[in-house]
């Protein structure tokens, strides 16, 4: 038991031994904070931090970094041995940081007081920046990248109000000058061809629209994006569908991009004619084979994108439908169709054929016309009351016009005579 308590108070004297010599050390070592602390905006959307070490300082054992705090836009916190550091953050609603020294003495960290900068907003009215800014790169054949952004006018933004775009990646900065315009004229898109902009890299894609007003000052409006998550993909290449027995097999190229083909993936959209079904399959790779009604008739399309593990961007256009198979209903009712249309033709040219014919045949043989009578009628109807009966007792012969009543009035004068 003795021996115990001997041990323990051995430890503690070579531990009060080993610690009193460096406190009264430490105690008298001060760690001051960095002077000269400046922001300046370096680019669009790019500000440089910078300080300078405290010449009060003693540096001759100690080694010296420095800590760094992001306060906005958006937070982040990191240490450099360096004086200076870059970063690139939208700008329109200000930039606030601080920095302090950070003093390694004999393998104790201490540090000092921050200091701390502010940058103001950029200038403008209120509610007068853009809105719904949207950007997608697209890789050309060529191998170049296209750029194109829309946007909507600010809510509190005047009627004459124009804004103006900018991109800027790594050192390159580019005006826009091909705008698209909205009902009222103003630039509410821009399309750049041709970029700067470096598929295989991963730097910001900086977004700056600035604008003009005759009757308020318009506030700009930066935003950051990475150009591989707003790529367009391309649409898969070379697709050719088969059927074999009663699979179906398909098989395509990647898209026109410079990821390897493992990057992508792809959704097969696959549509029954005869019974309406629709399947919407995801895929790895670039062959396909499945088994399907041989009796129906389909239709496909094929689009891509990338896998996440390499970046995910935006999927592509479907490709253009192609149909595969034959429909039976389908083939006997086009079948019909093509029949009654056929039957329809000919019977109206037979109809046609005929009024020709029968036109024709009235101009080559006219109708005779009925002649009309020049001659008066020589026994008027009213003869009787204006004629004098004949003296004679003998009548020779008397002409009558033709008529019923004319017959039977001159038969009974005839009776008469006789």
């Amino acid at each position: 038991m003795k021996a115990s308590r001997m041990q323990v108070c051995l430890i503690l004297l070579w531990t009060t031994h080993s610690v009193q010599p460096n406190t009264p050390q430490a105690a008298r070592v001060q760690v001051f904070p960095p002077v000269n602390f400046t922001l300046t905006v370096s680019a669009l959307a790019q500000v440089l931090l910078h300080w300078e070490p405290n010449p009060a300082q003693d540096q001759k054992n100690d080694t010296i970094r420095y800590e760094v705090k992001i306060l906005s836009p958006v937070p982040e916190e990191y240490d450099t041995r360096k004086t200076h550091s870059v970063r690139t953050v939208a700008l329109h609603d200000g930039f606030s940081a601080h920095v302090r020294t950070l003093l390694l003495h004999n393998d104790l960290q201490m540090r000092s007081e921050w200091v701390q900068e502010n940058l103001p907003p950029l200038p403008g009215a209120p509610e007068t920046s853009i809105t719904n800014l949207s950007c997608v790169t697209h890789l050309t054949i060529s191998g170049t990248v296209s750029l194109h952004c829309s946007w909507l006018p600010g809510p509190g933004a005047p009627q004459d109000t124009e804004y103006f775009l900018f991109y800027r990646y790594k050192n390159h900065t580019e005006e826009c000058h091909r705008y698209a315009k909205d009902k009222w004229d103003r630039n509410s898109g821009c399309s750049f061809p041709g970029t700067h902009i470096d598929p295989q890299e991963a730097d910001d894609l900086v977004i700056h629209i600035n604008g003009s007003s005759k009757s308020a000052a318009i506030k700009t409006f930066q935003q950051l994006f990475n150009p591989n998550a707003i790529e367009k993909v391309n649409v898969p290449r070379n697709i050719t569908v088969s059927l074999e027995e009663n699979h179906l097999l398909a098989t395509w190229e990647k898209p026109i991009s410079l990821f390897h083909e493992e990057c992508f993936e792809y959704e097969f959209y696959l549509f029954n004619l005869k019974s309406g079904n629709k399947q919407i399959l995801k895929l790895s790779s670039n062959k396909f084979r499945l088994r399907i009604d041989v009796t129906s008739r389909y239709s496909i399309q094929i689009r891509a994108n990338h896998h996440t593990w390499c970046m995910r961007g935006l999927w592509s256009d479907w490709s253009e439908v192609i149909y595969v198979g034959q429909n039976k209903l389908e083939n006997s009712v086009a079948w019909i169709l093509a029949v009654l249309c056929v039957s329809t033709s000919c019977t109206f040219l037979l109809v046609a054929l005929i009024c020709k014919i029968n036109r024709v045949w009235s101009k080559l043989f006219p109708p005779i016309p009925t002649p009309s009578n020049k001659f008066p009628d020589p026994f008027p109807v009213d003869y009787e009351s204006q004629a004098a009966p004949a003296p004679s007792s003998h009548l020779t012969g008397v002409c009558f016009p033709e008529g019923p009543d004319l017959h039977q009035r001159h038969g009974d004068r005839v009776q008469q005579l006789g």
